[in-house]
């Protein structure tokens, strides 16, 4: 019997702690268990990592009968987690606008725009999608690591669109990082490329790492971390085609990289794609959204996991934006005609 996490509840040996926070638990030890360290325990069964459960103990937030990290449990023992309220991030919370596809206590799934920047940095300390995460979350966020903050496991690029998932517990975070180190998460994005497409489907094993000639730009370079992208052309009108990618692996610009890498930049890529004027023999309104572009045309589409928490499989479709349903129908329309 693994460790089940039921209905938190006061634990009748527990103390009251001043400045409570979330509680985790109950966490009741089973027979396969029995024996493990508190410290080891605790982190299989709560997601917690376990330096931030010997810290917990120390500070006399961990609830039981035993209270010491280095104290054997007992099968039908059970342990409760308060957490700390969490202390202020030092962010702005700003008031943008979210398409939320999907939200519990422990996790939001969103299809985020193009144009926002996923978390502040050198020239964005606001406008961004951690800004717009506070924000709506303020009075709902556990915090991470003590602080109140989204948890960020993944990334979508600045002009990319898509399904991205953020963690608002603790534990949700700590399995989440697992289950994305693991490959579980599955994945898929639609780019539109250009270029001559050799092959329905394909897989590209090419490692990435910083480009040696530009330190501002990812390249397939031999000392790189290993990168796996599988894509199948769904629609195609050379030199225009869509494309249809699972993501093994999940490196900075891996999408873009690996298709520049095949000769099938990216439309609207103003980092790994040439300028590129549509040929005369498209027709216009598929030329007309094309020339429209003014991000990247890749899209995160599909978002597919467990719950971290209730182990529920979980599947989200993320819908196109403006500018890239009108490239798709632009698209949809070209093929018809010249059915």
């Amino acid at each position: 019997m693994r460790a089940m996490a039921t209905e938190t509840a006061p634990h009748p040996n527990a103390r009251p702690l001043e400045g409570e926070g979330e509680r985790l638990g109950p966490f009741v030890v089973g027979e396969d268990h029995a024996g493990l360290r508190l410290d080891k325990f605790l982190p299989a069964a709560s997601g917690l990592s376990r330096s931030r459960i010997k810290q917990l103990i120390d500070e006399g937030r961990v609830h039981g009968p035993k209270a010491r990290a280095a104290a054997r449990v007992e099968a039908g023992e059970a342990y409760w987690i308060v957490l700390p309220p969490p202390a202020p991030l030092g962010l702005v919370p700003e008031p943008i606008p979210l398409d939320v596809l999907y939200e519990d206590e422990h996790i939001l799934v969103l299809n985020k725009p193009a144009g926002i920047v996923v978390h502040p940095s050198a020239g964005h300390a606001s406008g961004t999608l951690v800004n717009a995460l506070l924000h709506h979350c303020r009075g709902k966020l556990p915090g991470i690591g003590g602080v109140a903050r989204p948890g960020i496991v993944h990334r979508l690029d600045r002009d990319t669109s898509g399904a991205m998932v953020v963690a608002k517990s603790e534990a949700a975070m700590a399995r989440l990082v697992t289950m994305f180190a693991r490959h579980e998460i599955r994945r898929e994005y639609l780019a539109w490329c250009r270029g001559e497409v050799r092959a329905h489907r394909f897989r590209i094993e090419a490692p990435i790492g910083r480009d040696p000639k530009n330190r501002k730009r990812m390249a397939v370079v031999a000392h790189g971390r290993q990168a796996i992208t599988e894509g199948v052309v769904e629609r195609e009108l050379p030199p225009i085609a869509r494309l249809r990618l699972r993501l093994h692996t999940g490196r900075t610009h891996q999408v873009r990289v690996h298709l520049a890498h095949l000769r099938l930049p990216v439309l609207g890529d103003p980092v790994y794609a040439r300028a590129f004027r549509p040929p005369k023999h498209l027709p216009e309104p598929l030329r007309a959204a094309i020339a429209a572009l003014r991000r990247q045309a890749l899209h995160a589409e599909v978002l597919g996991l467990r719950h971290p928490i209730t182990g529920e499989e979980m599947l989200f479709r993320a819908p196109l934006p403006p500018e890239l349903a009108r490239l798709n129908t632009a698209l949809e329309q070209a093929l018809a005609a010249c059915a």
